[in-house]
């Protein structure tokens, strides 16, 4: 029987906040810094850190508002460059070399933007179901085009308000479709996982608010009548804020591992967060027709200009590998860290 594993907390100091990070007591070896998604917070990677083959030392940090780390603003005019800034630094005082990166979702595109940013701090990348490298909503076709100039139908104003009122609230139940465990049930997975207690409990760290989540709502006179704000990690993730479309250009170029599950319904070419593709099947109404924004098709399209990249897919499996095929998720991550 393995010995059992502690987790440590610490907070870091940086010049931009103070990072809560979690670390596996007496793992040492080269880093693996994981990079949690939207509405979660490290705890989503605590059985991948524990799985790590020896060699390697898990580090996960809570992003700025999410977990124990400070909640300063998010500044969305900036893309994701608030998350990738701060992580950066936090590379920087940690004194850590050359770090593999594992981002999923919302963390999958701050690690893009951090190998964009500084490739040579990069030893290689792994997404996990990341977000479009065009942004949540309003694109079009795998080169990302906009649909509209402003960026209609992305953005903080997208987002199901009674959710958010839900989240706010600290609401544990799963009464109703629109509560934080509904939503982790339906969406988050495509079957039952174990320990979901822990998994909802974190999402309720997420702050609430115009600065924090979703951010602040803007209006278009395009269908569907809402556009990105300044404010908040949605406006944040909005084609006209992110976008990282030369990441053929940087040197050096790190390997990056690819993995998905099959059965994805927030990032999909078919996305049931995808206000066009919610228009399409007449969830919204008034579509003049928008064509949904093909996220997978987007990421493959960016990467294979890249050069060095593996995808791989994992079948019955939804937006979370890592919590719902462990076993395969853990020997795919496993077999990019060590051959890098």
């Amino acid at each position: 029987m393995s010995a059992p594993v502690s987790f440590v907390a610490t907070r870091v100091t940086t010049p931009r906040l103070t990072q809560n990070v979690v670390t596996v007591e007496g793992r040492t070896g080269a880093p693996v810094l994981f990079v949690h998604g939207n509405v979660s917070s490290s705890a989503f990677w605590h059985t991948s850190m524990a799985a790590l083959p020896d060699g390697l030392r898990p580090i996960a940090v809570d992003l700025r508002g999410f977990g124990g780390t400070d909640p300063e603003p998010i500044d969305a005019t900036r893309g994701l460059r608030d998350f990738s800034d701060d992580l950066l630094e936090l590379v920087d005082a940690l004194e850590l070399p050359a770090v593999h990166l594992v981002g999923w979702s919302l963390g999958g595109g701050i690690v893009l933007q951090m190998l964009r940013d500084r490739p040579a701090a990069v030893r290689s990348v792994t997404l996990v179901n990341p977000v479009s490298p065009y942004g949540f909503g309003g694109t079009e076709g795998p080169d990302g085009r906009l649909t509209h100039p402003d960026g209609a139908g992305s953005g903080a104003g997208a987002v199901n308000p009674e959710f958010v009122a839900r989240l706010e609230g600290g609401d544990l139940s799963d009464e109703d479709p629109a509560s934080p465990r509904s939503v982790f049930r339906s969406t988050y997975v495509a079957s039952p996982v174990d320990d979901e207690d822990r998994y909802v409990a974190a999402m309720l760290t997420t702050r609430v608010g115009e600065d924090h989540y979703p951010g602040d709502a803007a209006t278009s006179a395009a269908w569907p009548g809402v556009a990105p704000g300044r404010r908040g990690v949605l406006n944040a993730l909005a084609p006209t804020r992110f976008r990282i479309d030369d990441l053929h250009e940087i040197t050096p170029k790190p390997p990056v591992l690819w993995i998905r599950g099959a059965d994805d319904v927030i990032v999909s070419d078919t996305s049931l967060f995808d206000l066009a593709h919610l228009g399409a099947i007449g969830v919204v109404p008034g579509s003049p027709g928008t064509p949904a924004q093909p996220m997978i098709a987007q990421t493959r399209a960016v990467l294979e200009r890249y050069g060095p990249y593996r995808e791989a897919v994992l079948d019955k499996c939804g937006h979370s590998p890592h919590l719902e095929r462990p076993d395969d998720f853990h020997r795919l991550l496993a077999r990019h860290l060590l051959e890098t």
